[in-house]
């Protein structure tokens, strides 16, 4: 199996920006809650010094939001080699466990009034402190909760949301105080309970969802991703998609099927579109890790598996052709080299691949090699005389079996013991891949027989041009 994995590479640091939030919301959460627990405790209104109690829970919540942060925002190291991003994670549960705290608090002085009696004295300054800070959390609300989406931080979102209950708990007591001012003591207690419930609500739904983060619940739709990659050339199956972490740093494991004969280089490449593929259409995807699994194909393509067999040994083959025998087939090869090695070290080379064909492709009987240097730059192109007829000749042949074929931009090279030639040739669009192939190699095989100076020849097909005249195919 191969495996290969990476972080998005435009990923900015968003932790700067996340702490600047919680500082400003911090401070304007400790004189709410100063407010309204000293208004409360004064008047005696249990409902107000509820609103105080959570109130300072949420200011509570901005340091423990502050201190994940922080811890979130260190780099990966030898014992969190993938990072801190789960102290955040820990930060916005333990905020989810302080509104659970603040709702017992709230609760527990709800009860001694019902057990004890009393009731609050209403004055004036009770509903100035209450329409102050239904402004006060209401700005503050608005501002946590885009910041948090524009951020994309877990952390904000859960403060926002705990905020946010702010909002409503304060304005059900200033609505508690006209119904306490009018006689009705009952209803204090009554919106007391109603705020515990609220915070059990928020504080449930919080405690959950980074309970499912802890967990590695999906983050993302399997099938949603598996749709964006399954059409990627080379990728035959997506077995599995895996996705965990917070909203704003997914990291997302991909199984997919490829061809058993797929060599490294081609595989890296399929494995980097994957990722661009993600990456590009999911912008909250941190990291994305690319599991490769074989697949056999119902039939063997010979020359791919030629081709990964040498790309395991540093050797590179060309002219792949397998030739029927009896109970199997014999394949026939040209293997390239390193430059400057001795014969018999290149022929332990090439005698390592031949055994490695033959015990692992299925029906190899022999394996017959044909070793050259190999020539990363490539001979120069050969314009003696003789190079020239003989790349006229080999035209000639090519004609004479495909003459619609458009035979072109043939040039002649030399090589080990002869020549190679390389031509063009146009074939109809709608000619299949095999089809194009076996012309191809059809072709190659009578130059070469008619042609022995010329030890390499390579054929490009391609269709004609938009403007040309479709030629029709000839056999």
């Amino acid at each position: 199996m191969t495996t290969t994995d990476t972080t998005h590479p435009s990923r900015p640091n968003t932790s700067a920006s996340v702490r600047r939030v919680l500082w400003i919301v911090l401070v304007l959460n400790v004189v709410v809650a100063a407010i309204k627990l000293i208004a409360g405790v004064v008047t005696g209104t249990v409902a107000m010094i509820a609103d105080g109690f959570h109130s300072s829970v949420d200011a509570a919540s901005n340091v423990v939001g502050l201190v994940g942060i922080q811890l979130a925002a260190q780099p990966p190291d030898e014992d969190h080699p993938y990072g801190h991003r789960r102290f955040e994670t820990l930060a916005t549960l333990a905020i989810g466990g302080l509104l659970l705290v603040a709702a017992w608090e709230i609760l527990q002085v709800a009860i001694d009034r019902l057990l004890n009696g009393g009731e609050p004295t209403i004055a004036p300054a009770n509903f100035a402190v209450m329409v102050g800070t239904i402004v006060i959390n209401l700005v503050v609300t608005m501002y946590e909760r885009r910041r948090g989406r524009a951020l994309k931080s877990d952390i904000l979102m859960a403060d926002a949301a705990h905020t946010t209950t702010d909002f409503y708990v304060s304005l059900s007591v200033l609505i508690s105080l006209f119904f306490s001012a009018a006689g009705y003591a009952w209803i204090d207690i009554v919106i007391a309970l109603f705020i515990v419930g609220l915070i059990l609500k928020v504080g449930l739904g919080i405690v959950g969802q980074t309970s499912n983060i802890l967990a590695d619940h999906q983050s993302i739709d399997p099938d949603s991703i598996a749709h964006v990659i399954e059409n990627i050339p080379g990728v035959e199956d997506v077995v599995r998609v895996r996705s965990r972490g917070p909203a704003d740093a997914v990291h997302v494991d991909i199984d997919t099927r490829i061809q058993p004969a797929t060599t490294t280089d081609h595989a890296y490449a399929i494995a980097e579109t994957i990722k661009e593929q993600v990456l590009s259409t999911y912008p909250e995807v941190e990291e994305v890790q690319v599991h490769f699994a074989p697949q056999r194909a119902d039939r063997l393509d010979y020359t791919l598996e030629a081709r990964a067999a040498a790309d395991a040994l540093g050797l590179s083959v060309h002219e792949v052709i397998p030739v029927p025998e009896r109970n199997g087939v014999a394949l026939e090869m040209h293997v390239e080299v390193q430059p400057g090695l001795t014969l018999g070290e290149a022929h332990r080379q090439v005698s390592e691949l031949e055994q490695r064909l033959k015990t692992h492709i299925p029906g190899v009987l022999d394996v017959l090699t044909h070793i050259e240097p190999a020539s990363p730059q490539g001979a120069p192109l050969m314009q003696t005389q003789a190079a020239l007829d003989l790349r006229d000749q080999a035209l000639a042949v090519a004609n004479e079996l495909y003459p619609d074929a458009n035979w072109h931009h043939a040039t002649i090279r030399l090589a080990l013991g002869g020549y190679a030639l390389t031509v063009h040739c146009h074939l109809p669009a709608t000619v299949s891949v095999e089809e194009a192939h076996a012309i191809a190699e059809h072709v190659e095989t009578c130059i070469r027989n008619k042609l022995p100076l010329l030890q390499r020849v390579t054929i490009h097909t391609e269709p004609p041009p938009d403007n040309a005249t479709p030629q029709g195919t000839t056999t």
